[in-house]
């Protein structure tokens, strides 16, 4: 159970952080991407606290999932020993901590002041607030989530390790905030106000976006493969072997096709991505793709090489989680406005609409 409670909790917090570093991009570069989904994006930064809280079982059921947290495998283990002054249980809890703590800050304060924003109207000072805290922010979002990364799911198999490994989940979770913003805006786009609002050219513009970050994942994928393929060490290549061997390697194939060639090719047509169904159902491949990578990444490492045979507790476990994190999503989704009221570039469309 606890294998598939980690792997939804894995997919859904970066889906939480993923949104949380697209906010800021947004807040830095601007575009009109961004008035489309940053409603969206925010609802989604708003679940870090409840993920925090889901985290807790986690925080309970250490040597349930990792073998550096038993003390007896560290004792006859000499690299774990050489590794023991990062991965122990007090620490772990303690940089876990400052993970949520330095996300939940950075997701209030978006948060507040697009509130303000809304209410208020648009400013330079409060556009000012947001850059100034966006550009640290998302130094900080890309140190605390390599961290993360290594914490969550590399330390699952601490024999081995991969430095572009960090960038390679923020790839995904950027990916799959980025879908799911896109699936809800499909969703709700007939009805007011973004039915007034958002025109083909907003699709348009989320549809280059989606590509970009589909390259972006599939450049470290490929990147991180090529290296260690070229390499060829010993405490490397068993990674690959585990993942490459036993059903898994046709997981791997999929991942190729339907996360990468598949909306790669899709998604270079200019009618698709100013189409609203078209558009949507090739977010939706993604984001259900993104979910096979967190599995292909995760699950492996709990069976030591074994055969590919999928247990119905990992997607119940995860589905518990997603039901769960979904309902706090809508919840919140549901108490600001759809559209950014105070957001620069839709007030300025808004504005020569209406010339």
């Amino acid at each position: 159970f606890m294998r598939g409670y980690l792997l939804g909790f894995v997919f859904w917090t970066g889906i939480a952080t993923g949104s949380l570093a697209l906010v800021m991009l947004h807040n830095l570069t601007g575009g009109r991407w961004g008035s489309a989904i940053r409603p969206t994006l925010e609802a989604v930064t708003r679940t870090i606290p409840f993920l925090a809280v889901l985290f807790v079982p986690i925080a309970l059921n250490l040597g349930e999932l990792y073998i550096w947290a038993d003390p007896e495998v560290v004792a006859h283990d000499p690299l774990l020993q050489h590794k023991a002054a990062y991965l122990n249980v007090p620490f772990f809890l303690a940089r876990n901590a400052a993970y949520f703590g330095i996300w939940l800050v950075l997701a209030w304060l978006v948060n507040r002041w697009s509130a303000e924003q809304d209410a208020a109207g648009s400013d330079l000072g409060r556009i000012r607030r947001f850059q100034v805290v966006s550009a640290p922010g998302l130094i900080l979002y890309v140190l605390t989530m390599t961290f993360a990364s290594v914490d969550w799911v590399m330390s699952l198999e601490p024999h081995w390790f991969s430095t572009i490994y960090g960038p390679l989940h923020m790839a995904g979770h950027a990916l799959g905030g980025l879908a799911l913003g896109i699936t809800v805006l499909v969703l709700l786009r007939s009805k007011p106000p973004l039915s007034q609002v958002v025109r083909a050219d907003h699709l348009h513009d989320l549809g280059k976006l989606l590509l970009a970050f589909v390259m972006v994942w599939a450049y470290f994928s490929f990147s991180q493969y090529l290296i260690i393929w070229a390499g060829n060490l010993p405490e490397e290549i068993p990674w690959y072997l585990r993942r490459l061997q036993g059903g898994w390697q046709w997981m791997g194939l999929a991942l190729l096709l339907a996360h990468f060639v598949l909306p790669f090719f899709l998604l270079l047509s200019r009618g698709l991505k100013r189409s609203s169904p078209l558009l949507g159902r090739v977010a939706v491949l993604v984001l259900v793709m993104h979910y096979v990578d967190v599995y292909w990444l995760t699950v492996p490492a709990f069976g030591e090489g074994g055969p590919l045979r999928p247990h119905w507790l990992d997607l119940a476990a995860a589905a518990g989680v997603g039901g769960l994190w979904v309902a706090w999503f809508a919840r919140h989704l549901r108490m600001r406005p759809l559209l950014p009221l105070g957001d620069p570039t839709l007030v300025e469309e808004m504005s020569d609409d209406g010339a």
